[in-house]
């Protein structure tokens, strides 16, 4: 099993970050290779469209509006893993009042090595993170 996470600091409080990001079908309101998101079974299955048309579809696993967090796991991908589970959270940063979003994930790595996946998520993690920050930049 492999893991990668990171995460950025934000001007912007929790709330206003968890207000953009805590809809499981948000992702294309912040992140510009995700330009589509359809929920099916009562919001709990998102199918996603990336920019080269491939489709990922994702189940919600667990979902705490206090926490600002959820996680998932793919149930189809295009990506070289499997048991794939993430985690996005909304932390508070109670000195500044301000918000660290960490984005997180586990999975095994198929037919590539270790490595390889694990560099895979943690651009896509990073280059969200950076989406997001652009994205709140340009609401503000």
């Amino acid at each position: 099993m492999a893991s990668t996470s990171t995460y950025i600091d934000v001007p912007h409080t929790p709330e206003q970050v968890w207000q953009l990001i805590g809809g499981f079908g948000s992702l294309p309101d912040w992140l510009p290779y995700i330009p589509g998101s359809t929920l099916s079974e009562g919001g709990r299955v998102r199918t996603l469209t990336n920019a080269e048309g491939e489709t990922i579809v994702e189940r919600l696993t667990a979902f705490d509006e206090d926490s600002r967090t959820y996680t998932y796991t793919i149930l189809k991908a295009p990506f070289p893993v499997t048991d794939y589970l993430s985690t996005l959270t909304v932390h508070p940063l109670p000195a500044t009042g301000t918000a660290r979003v960490e984005w997180s994930g586990t999975f095994t790595p198929a037919g590539v090595p270790e490595e390889e996946a694990t560099a895979l998520f943690h651009g896509i993690y990073t280059e969200g993170l950076a989406a997001l920050k652009r994205t709140l930049h340009e609401q503000a």
